[in-house]
């Protein structure tokens, strides 16, 4: 599984979504070994299509094939109902949508994605000192026990 840490920390994630993603078998036998990076991946909409572009799956170790880029874009895959509740949610708003997870369910890969909106440094400052906060208190408690 490989998580985008970094996303929920620079954007407020409102809805989440659930893609499958058309992989290359040497694609797929990377992220099997856990190998990729989301940290500069997003998702487009393209003529009523879903890609995730930007997102880096670095080359199988055993591959022997020439030519591979390991940023190209990739077709996500979602109902039309979804598709279009996406499409209705950012249309003509300051909204992204962002990677969240790249995951196998069974023997399909998922990407979780997410709509979300980027934070304002006041609003980033604010959330790790809640969290700062939260993980004080943790301590304190668990201390006390």
């Amino acid at each position: 599984m490989i998580v985008n840490k970094w996303a929920r920390s620079e954007y407020s994630i409102s809805d989440t979504y659930v893609a499958g993603v058309m992989l290359t078998g040497a694609e797929v036998k990377s992220l099997r070994e856990e190998r990729g990076s989301l940290r500069e991946g997003f998702a487009k909409m393209i003529n009523g299509e879903l890609f995730l572009i930007g997102a880096d799956i670095p080359k199988y170790s055993h591959y022997s094939g020439k030519e591979y880029d390991s940023k190209r874009s990739r077709k996500l895959l979602l109902k039309q109902s979804e598709m279009l509740k996406i499409h209705k949610q950012i249309e003509g708003k300051n909204l992204t949508l962002i990677p969240l997870k790249l995951f196998f369910k069974g023997r399909w890969a998922k990407c979780e994605i997410g709509v979300g909106k980027g934070k304002r440094e006041w609003e980033k400052r604010a959330d790790l000192k809640a969290r700062n906060i939260k993980r004080d208190l943790a301590k304190a408690v668990k201390n006390t026990v």
